[in-house]
């Protein structure tokens, strides 16, 4: 248990971070106020379920501080998840007229919990749930009250969000559902509980399978939710590194050529040059500009040299094995000044009209030219 609470609590983290972060760049998005809102109170909410948090709460606020800002924070979560969806749906106005509608059932609930655990006594308040005993009223109207507030809210926005996964695509849908399968868990875990009350209330202990039941999808249910919201992101981002990373090694894997053709034809560099092996391999910023540079600047100088191949028995269409093998004898007879006599040829053409198809066979003409030296 003890792993799985460390587990849920760097995924809130970095979750939390990362909205943040995004908020940062776009203070004004509703939507994206509403996620973050949740992500903290939840995260909040998790957080005093740890005992050092915990003892330090109910020391400075009294017994059952803990425990009641666990629950308001929760609410609170909730809430903003119904918020996200009324902006993402509704336009400006009627999305705040909802919120402010979706808030009173809200206040409610928390005025509620906090008038219970204020009147609950001492001896017995802000017990954990497993401990709590029921059978004072007090106890089972604080429990009863937010779990009913959360099952709907719960529900509510689990259908919502279905709704929105059957319209998405990947990676987003894959996100929408695993929110949706957490918020649908959360949602029978409060209906258990609420069941749970209720048998306590009467005096009665629930059975046990109720409360494993309970317990069970709640553990599986919380780190879902935290994941299902950062997956569209952390997905868009590997994809981003993968991308990154191809382009950075092809930068690399071209130098070879690109070292001949730009010694050869200075004037064709583009912009500036780049430095040496060691800022290549560290450099991160710039990847994808530099990538496309030496790409052009590799064919431009092919395409420049292509006469001098032509005079060495290279003909269109040759494949990069056949440019390698003759590539610096044609430069030396163009750095001699010899004059060309024939026109410029196509040669290593990539199989598609795409920067990367050509990037691949410029490529595969620098590795002949290593293997040849």
């Amino acid at each position: 248990m003890t792993a799985v609470m460390f587990l849920t609590a760097g995924l809130f983290l970095l979750a939390v971070l990362w909205k943040v972060y995004q908020l940062a760049q776009a203070p004004r998005d509703r939507t994206l106020q509403a996620v973050t809102a949740c992500l903290i109170c939840a995260a909040g909410s998790f957080s005093t379920g740890f005992p050092p948090e915990k003892r330090a709460l109910n020391a400075a606020l009294g017994a059952g501080a803990a425990s009641l800002l666990s629950n308001v924070l929760l609410l609170a979560a909730v809430y903003s998840l119904l918020t996200f969806y009324l902006h993402s749906a509704a336009n400006r106005g009627r999305a705040a007229r909802r919120a402010r509608l979706e808030a009173v059932p809200l206040v409610v609930t928390a005025v509620v919990i906090t008038v219970a655990t204020l009147t609950t006594p001492a001896e017995v308040r802000g017990l954990p749930y497993a401990q709590a005993d029921l059978r004072t009223p007090q106890v089972a109207v604080f429990f009863t009250a937010a779990q009913l507030y959360l099952v709907y809210a719960f529900a509510t926005t689990a259908l919502w969000t279905a709704r929105y996964a059957r319209m998405s695509q990947r990676p987003a849908t894959i996100g929408l559902w695993m929110t949706a399968g957490s918020l649908a868990g959360m949602a029978t875990g409060n209906a258990l509980r609420v069941v749970m009350d209720l048998i306590g209330l009467g005096g009665s202990s629930a059975p046990a399978g109720l409360s494993h039941s309970a317990a069970l999808l709640f553990l599986l249910a919380v780190p879902a939710f935290v994941a299902g919201l950062s997956y569209p992101g952390i997905a868009m981002r590997l994809a981003n590194f993968r991308i990154w990373r191809q382009h950075r090694r092809t930068y690399r894997n071209l130098r070879p050529l690109w070292v001949l053709l730009h010694d050869a034809f200075p004037q064709d560099a583009l912009s500036r040059t780049p430095g040496g092996r060691w800022r290549e391999a560290i450099r991160v910023r710039g990847v994808h500009r530099s990538y496309y540079r030496r790409v052009i600047e590799c064919r431009d100088g092919l395409v420049r040299v292509s006469p001098y191949l032509a005079q060495v028995g290279i003909e269109d269409g040759a494949t990069p094995r056949a440019v390698a093998a003759h590539l610096r004898t044609a430069l030396s007879a163009q750095a001699a000044g010899i004059p060309a006599t024939t026109e410029a040829l196509a040669v290593a053409l990539p199989g598609e009209d795409s920067i990367d198809a050509d990037a691949q066979q410029l490529v595969a003409v620098a590795d002949a030219l290593v293997k040849t030296a």
